[in-house]
């Protein structure tokens, strides 16, 4: 997105969530053009953002799509994600999840317990199908990112440890329900580091050679997704997909028919939105100006949620006469603050501010807390 670009209608409401399509085709053609080795494949992360006409624009560029539910998974469906291009990933899946899944033949399960795959087990016998399966291990690589959003450590939540293995592999080679496809990976999200992914090729390959050893053929080798975007210089940053696809290629090591599969999703459509919200009132403090505006952590959470930046603008004007002022919303919550000392021209009543960078758990993430109303789009 670019922020001089942005045009709106003269009703238009506030707050709103405002959708630069065309800079998200721009980032989905980067995706395609850098990923092009031999046996990639690129899921989009529904969690970061399900707004339909973003999902449909993805589908239609040929990505699959990686879901944590089992609305994401219909949701994918409806969007024109092909079924045999889903995966399905989550600690916590229900039975009527793992049975919806199965009946639309997606192509594999993301387990992360061992519990889990039995479950799976269990239901595709009684439905008398065959579930594909990939088995997320625990790479124990530091993301070096906010520790809410590290998901690799073995002190997480997510995926098998490494004791559970042996067990694994038993439920694996007893079943008749259960197709291995491969092992699946996620160490956090948004992460500049790039070096993290190296330290999780040195993993994934040390687990892949693991399985080889004790006489499984892994068909897909999933890395999962991670890769950050720049919050604080947000116009037109696509970020680096050339060195990111680019460090799998060369660091991992595979037999041929072997397939890297990705989950992207803050990196997709990151930078695609801005949340545009209008200023209420300005109250003068004795240390500090506050501008109230009428957008709050119902709309966007992350501030509020684990302190994360976004840069905020004056929509159309580029004044060098600036004061710092606290940008808060209208929820009744203390931590309902978008941004602290935020140094902006001279705002007054009805002005409008561009919050950035909220196309990745924005919208998706926006409740009706405090009985608010759900928020308009515009799109560009």
């Amino acid at each position: 997105m670019r922020a001089a670009e942005i045009r709106l209608p003269e009703d238009f409401k506030t707050p709103c969530y405002y959708y630069d399509l065309q800079f998200l085709d721009e980032t989905l053609e980067a995706i395609n053009k850098f990923s092009r080795y031999p046996n990639f494949h690129v899921h989009y992360a529904l969690k970061a953002n399900c707004n339909d006409k973003v999902l449909e624009r993805i589908a239609a560029k040929g990505l699959g799509a990686d879901c944590v539910s089992g609305n994401e998974v219909k949701k994918a469906i409806e969007t024109g994600f092909g079924a045999g291009k889903v995966t399905f990933a989550g600690v916590g899946k229900s039975d009527e999840e793992i049975r919806y899944a199965l009946q639309q033949q997606i192509f594999a399960f993301n387990v992360e317990s061992l519990e889990e795959l039995e479950v799976i087990d269990g239901l595709a016998e009684e439905m008398n199908v065959i579930a594909n399966v990939a088995i997320r291990i625990n790479p124990n690589v530091d993301a070096k990112t906010h520790h809410y959003i590290t998901t690799g450590l073995d002190e997480n939540k997510f995926g098998i440890s490494s004791y559970d293995m042996p067990d694994v592999l038993a439920v694996l080679k007893r079943s008749a329900h259960l197709n291995f496809v491969g092992i699946h990976f996620h160490v956090g999200s948004q992460i500049l580091d790039l070096s993290v992914f190296k330290s999780l090729c040195v993993r994934v390959n040390e687990w892949k050679s693991w399985f080889e050893d004790r006489g499984f053929f892994l068909k897909v080798i999933n890395v999962g997704g991670g890769l950050g975007i720049n919050y604080h210089q947000p116009d037109g940053d696509i970020p680096d997909f050339e060195t990111y696809f680019r460090i799998f290629n060369d660091f991992i090591e595979r037999r041929a028919g072997q397939e890297i599969h990705f989950e992207l999703g803050r990196a997709v459509v990151g930078q695609c939105a801005a949340l545009i919200t209008k200023v209420l009132y300005i109250k003068k403090g004795i240390k500090k100006n506050f501008a109230v505006v009428d957008a709050g952590m119902t709309e966007l959470m992350r501030p509020a949620l684990y302190q994360a930046f976004h840069k905020i603008e004056k929509l159309n004007d580029h004044s060098s006469l600036v004061l710092p002022y606290d940008i808060v919303g209208p929820i009744c919550e203390s931590s309902d603050v978008f941004g602290k000392e935020v140094e902006l021209p001279i705002l007054k009543r009805n002005d409008y501010l561009l919050i950035r960078s909220a196309g990745a758990y924005g919208e998706v993430m926006a409740s009706n807390y405090n009985l608010r109303e759900l928020q308009y789009f515009y799109y560009r």
